[in-house]
């Protein structure tokens, strides 16, 4: 009788199926809320007031709107104005 033996990812595969998957999405989204706080924080800090409002609200945007480059364009704008007032 030979003995089956499982390999490293099958048993990891194996507990993936059988994780709470409301569980797993609670984690997530309070990962990325955490993040999306700290990178408003970050903004905040960084930029002066009016820029920093325009880039939260691009981040909202891009959030919502499913598309990164609306924020990208933001952060694309302000730095071609910092570029120009040099």
């Amino acid at each position: 009788m030979k003995v089956k033996t499982r390999s490293i990812l099958e048993e990891l595969n194996a507990i993936a199926e059988t994780r709470n998957t409301d569980a797993f999405v609670e984690n997530r989204a309070i990962n990325v809320i955490n993040g999306a706080i700290n990178l408003m924080e970050l903004i905040h800090k960084h930029y002066d007031a009016d820029e920093a409002d325009e880039l939260e609200r691009r981040l909202i945007n891009s959030i919502k709107g499913q598309d990164p480059s609306k924020f990208q364009r933001g952060i694309k704008k302000i730095v071609e104005g910092k570029q120009n007032k040099t």
